[in-house]
């Protein structure tokens, strides 16, 4: 969601206890432009989901599967 300032001045409460029960970002514009961005800090919000499965699926893989981002010898110097 985007809101002014004023906006935000005028429904700060009610915003608050939105983003308590539903999560969320709340991103707040001065003269169009985002000045502050308010996001949910409850444990658990996004449908109840702990924060690693709402993070699965984000990722992205900047090389080959097949490769591997430690050398042969560094397999060996954990052994």
């Amino acid at each position: 969601m985007t809101i002014t300032v004023t906006e935000f001045k005028a429904r700060c409460l009610q915003i608050i206890r939105t983003l308590e029960q539903e999560g969320g970002t709340v991103e707040i514009e001065r003269r169009g432009r985002v000045v502050a961005r308010l996001v949910s800090a409850v444990p658990g919000d996004a449908g109840g989901q702990p924060p690693w499965q709402r993070l699965r699926g984000s990722g992205v893989l900047s090389g080959p599967a097949e490769q591997s981002v430690l050398s042969a010898e560094d397999f060996e110097s954990n052994r």
